[in-house]
């Protein structure tokens, strides 16, 4: 039964990273892509990185209850869109979101069944070192990063998974591990209760050949 697999992480932890070698290396996974109000960048596809909105728009669709969570950051706003998650799990696939916080807790309040993966940078130091290697922002974005990653560590409690990105192929495969294990939970296995009676069946029909003691 296809379920939310929800990964959040402070800026330059690597859960996008880590999203894109899941999705290669595994089939029962689908990326859900996410709106946003931000520009689009000049190497970004509208409809396969981001669907990109004016903030109009976006505002139209969270009246119109078209998100399944959705928040503010850095400026712009981001959210889940029912139909995009809704299209995923009509494939029988599990749906990969990249999202903030934020986000992470509305969605607990209407899937309580999604499985939360907090992925944690392995110090510091490597977190100042994977931003200051985008060369993309300047110091005092970075300071701004940074104080923003001290408050969103603090909700790693909230998560059900954690997981510390020392290195990219065995976070990959920590989470490959986590949705493998989730996927045998009880109540997600469609077909568990019409196998488990007819096994039952069997049993009882060999039963009977045997002697009663």
């Amino acid at each position: 039964m296809p379920f939310l697999l929800v990964l959040s992480s402070p800026s330059g932890a690597g859960k996008t990273s880590i999203a894109r070698r899941l999705l290669e290396t595994r089939p029962d996974l689908a990326y859900s892509v996410s709106a946003t109000t931000r520009p689009k960048r000049p190497a970004e596809t509208d409809g396969r990185d981001y669907h990109f909105l004016t903030p109009e728009e976006f505002e139209r669709r969270v009246s119109a209850g078209a998100f399944l969570e959705h928040a503010s950051y850095g400026g712009n706003r981001y959210g889940t869109l029912r139909s995009e998650v809704g299209a995923i799990f009509r494939r029988g696939k599990h749906a990969l979101l990249d999202i903030e916080i934020a986000g992470a807790r509305q969605l607990r309040a209407t899937f309580e069944d999604a499985v939360h993966v907090f992925v944690l940078p392995p110090s510091g130091d490597e977190l100042v070192r994977r931003l200051e290697g985008r060369n993309t922002e300047d110091p005092a974005a970075v300071r701004r990063r940074l104080d923003h990653a001290a408050e969103e560590l603090a909700a790693v409690g909230e998560y059900g998974y954690a997981v510390v990105n020392d290195d990219l192929a065995r976070a990959v495969n920590q989470i490959s591990a986590i949705l493998d294990a989730e996927g045998q939970r009880i109540g997600r296995q469609a077909e568990l209760t019409d196998f488990v009676a007819a096994l039952r069946r069997q049993v009882l029909a060999e039963a009977a050949r045997f002697p009663v003691s």
